[in-house]
């Protein structure tokens, strides 16, 4: 009883703390649910809003500008305009494809960037279409040339566990939308669709490479609990809709077991669920005690998260702040300071400083 009352002193104690060393400055606000944003300099960002607005913004003069852009988008229930990745003049775009007849698909664009116009060019396609406004994904991640892709399930289930259909999986893909020639299909896995690279997740809303290990990470919903951090690995499966990472069904019934053995095992369960979004492996002089660390975020409870762990395997979980600025939908860190800066659903752009 006295360990228990000691770890709360020291849990609320840590909140306390954080809270007071971190500073918040609101960069923009009354922006239309975005979603993503990506650094186009240590001035400059561009980002997203679901209803498929593409914008630029100067941090120094918070100067918006909008871009215009020929991609198809339907603002769909989750769907519409989501992650934004920069890479050397080039803007990488996920969005929720409009197909017809109410079905859609995730999808994944490039164009060459320009602050004014950019005409973009799908290089990948979540096939088959779908109607569902529901577990898009989609984050963007870009690894030794290659493009890493999370498409969920659309609230499909068990469409994760079928390897000739994209939904519910992670894809990789050459920067150019070509396919690897040593992915998974082409290895060990001749029944699976040539661009997945894992598969039987849900829908992962975030992922990050880390620059200490050059691993990639990610987080993922769980139905009603079961949201998980994990990492993401060549030819394997999570387990969804077999698994239910400690989570049922919405409607109370169970699932499956948490994990068995033949799965890909996460690092970290959340049960009851968080709502787990955005996240990133931080590295900078801002919060340097943090360094190597997993930063996630939550929608439900509006906290920042902080996750230390070591070769896969949890350690501990500390709340860096709940509630300061609503749903925190994504998170990204300035390369030259290491502050944080985080979009919200109730349409702000926050920097995270000390």
């Amino acid at each position: 009883m006295k360990k228990i009352f000691i770890s709360l002193i020291f849990y609320f104690f840590s909140i306390h703390l954080y809270a007071s060393d971190i500073k918040f400055e609101k960069i923009a606000h009354e922006l239309n649910n975005p979603w993503s944003l990506t650094f186009i300099d240590n001035e400059n960002i561009v980002f997203t809003e679901k209803s498929g607005n593409l914008y630029t913004l100067n941090l120094k003069n918070k100067k918006i500008s909008k871009i215009d852009h020929n991609l198809n988008v339907k603002e769909y229930g989750q769907g519409g305009l989501l992650d934004v990745l920069y890479k050397d003049q080039e803007i990488y775009i996920s969005y929720t494809e409009n197909r017809g007849n109410w079905k859609t698909s995730t999808s994944v664009a490039k164009g060459r960037f320009n602050q004014k116009n950019i005409k973009f060019n799908n290089i990948f396609r979540a096939e088959p279409p779908i109607d569902s406004m529901y577990h898009f994904g989609s984050r963007l991640v870009i690894k030794d040339k290659h493009l890493y892709i999370t498409a969920g399930e659309r609230g499909k289930g068990m469409i994760a566990q079928d390897a000739s259909k994209h939904p519910g999986s992670i894809i990789r893909i050459n920067l150019d939308g070509s396919i690897p020639k040593n992915n998974p299909k082409f290895k060990n896995k001749k029944k699976w669709l040539p661009e997945i690279f894992q598969i039987g997740v849900r829908n992962p809303q975030g992922m990050a490479l880390s620059p200490f290990d050059n691993k990639i990470y990610m987080t993922n919903h769980g139905a009603k609990g079961g949201d998980w951090f994990g990492t993401a690995n060549y030819g394997e499966n999570y387990g969804w809709k077999i698994l239910g990472w400690g989570g049922t069904n919405y409607s109370g019934t169970k699932i499956g077991p948490k994990w068995k053995p033949g799965f890909t095992k996460a690092i970290k369960y959340w049960v009851p669920s968080i709502a787990v979004s955005a996240m990133t492996i931080y590295k900078g002089e801002a919060f340097k005690e943090w360094n190597g660390n997993a930063l996630i975020t939550s929608l439900k409870d509006q906290s920042l998260r902080k996750i230390k762990f070591k070769d896969n395997e949890f350690i501990s979980e500390e709340t860096i702040f709940k509630g300061k600025i609503g749903r925190i939908r994504d998170i990204k860190i300035h390369k030259e300071t290491g502050e944080l800066y985080m979009l919200s659903d109730n349409g702000e752009l926050w920097r995270i400083h000390k």
